[in-house]
């Protein structure tokens, strides 16, 4: 492997914290996709997902839990979990920020405790939904330094974007550059995957994802990319 992602090797562990299904996909698929293909476990901790009226759709948690499935699949996910349906649509999840931090860090099949994970995928400070500052900020809070023969610490540790992220008052830094040229065909694939969330245009629709990958490619001269923030990079 010549120029391998952030220097994870086959056999290496990847943990993803995505405060929603799609967001897994919509961030950094692609990446999910590449890592996997080189031989890197990727799990992913979807924190919740809930029974609601949406605009233009309705979030049914069965039917969304279904598409999340058929995602992580598509995208070769090693192992991937919904820790909080929410039937009724009550749970608000900015109101249980130390059990956020409690989940990301010790949740029984997917969480930095069972995963021990080289590489930590979180949602970016920027994005302005309620639910990803909120799962950001627990996931960051998890990631913090431990000691040896304390908690996994991950060393490195990436913010990934949303699909609405521009609309933010946080310019962040977002130097970290993921080629996924040759796995785009595959994002697409997971991307359809969530039919009642992606739209047939607009942010939320597959060819605007494919256009903010592309115009992250142009930057390395290739024709697909995703971009990072990098809060933490050791090696």
């Amino acid at each position: 492997m010549s120029n391998p992602v952030f220097g994870l090797l086959p056999g290496d562990r990847a943990l993803v914290v995505a405060p929603h299904p799609d967001d897994e996909t919509i961030g950094p698929g692609g990446t999910i996709a590449r890592l996997a293909a080189e031989g890197v476990e990727v799990h992913v901790l979807c924190v919740t997902v809930r029974t609601a009226k949406m605009y233009g759709s309705e979030s049914v948690t069965s039917v969304r839990a279904e598409e999340f499935a058929k995602a992580c699949a598509a995208l070769g996910v090693t192992d991937s979990v919904i820790a909080w349906p929410d039937e009724t649509g009550e749970l608000d999840i900015c109101n249980r920020q130390r059990a956020l931090v409690d989940l990301i860090e010790r949740h029984e099949q997917v969480s930095l405790a069972t995963v021990r994970p080289k590489a930590l995928f979180i949602p970016s400070a920027g994005g302005f939904h309620q639910d990803h500052q909120a799962v950001h900020r627990a996931a960051f809070a998890a990631a913090r330094m431990h000691g040896p023969g304390g908690k996994p610490t991950p060393s490195i540790v990436l913010g990934y974007r949303g699909v609405e992220d521009r609309w933010s008052a946080l310019s962040e830094e977002w130097w970290a550059h993921v080629d996924t040229s040759a796995h785009w065909e595959t994002k697409q694939e997971a991307l359809r995957a969530y039919g009642t969330q992606m739209r047939a245009s607009g942010p939320r629709s597959v060819e605007q994802v494919r256009l903010i990958d592309a115009a992250a490619g142009s930057s390395l001269a290739v024709d697909h990319a995703e971009t990072f923030v990098p809060y933490r990079l050791a090696y």
